[in-house]
């Protein structure tokens, strides 16, 4: 009876190893695409055109938030907004200026982005 026993959980261990094997190979079925190293839903901060190129965000938010998120403060970014139906308030020494959803702005020179707030609006 023992034996039956061990044959049995060593089918189930073997069929559990095997399942497991086959899902962890299988892509995500709605996977959003990889832009310039921005996965969806992030917005990311780049500091120049080679960075977006090589896909080096500077840095990357996703939460939407009810005030603004502190941004290491620099001139001239490049800011991706991967999200779908989401908008991006930012707080420059401009004002207050807003990127859409899956749209991409690039900052004029002498604009210093210091803060970020995701809205779950779909407009700016």
């Amino acid at each position: 009876m023992n034996s039956v026993i061990r044959k049995a959980a060593h089918l189930a261990v073997v069929a559990g190893a095997v399942a497991a094997a086959s899902m962890a190979g299988a892509p995500a079925a709605n996977a959003e695409p990889v832009q310039h190293g921005c996965a969806y839903p992030y917005v990311c901060f780049y500091v120049n055109r080679a960075a977006v190129t090589a896909g080096h965000p500077a840095a990357k938010f996703q939460v939407v938030t009810s005030g603004f998120q502190d941004v290491t403060s620099r001139d001239g970014y490049i800011v991706l907004n991967t999200r779908n139906d989401d908008v991006a308030y930012l707080r420059s020494n401009a004002g207050t200026l807003c990127v859409g959803p899956n749209t991409t702005t690039v900052m004029s020179p002498g604009i210093t982005i210091n803060g970020i707030k995701i809205s779950s609006s779909a407009t700016c």
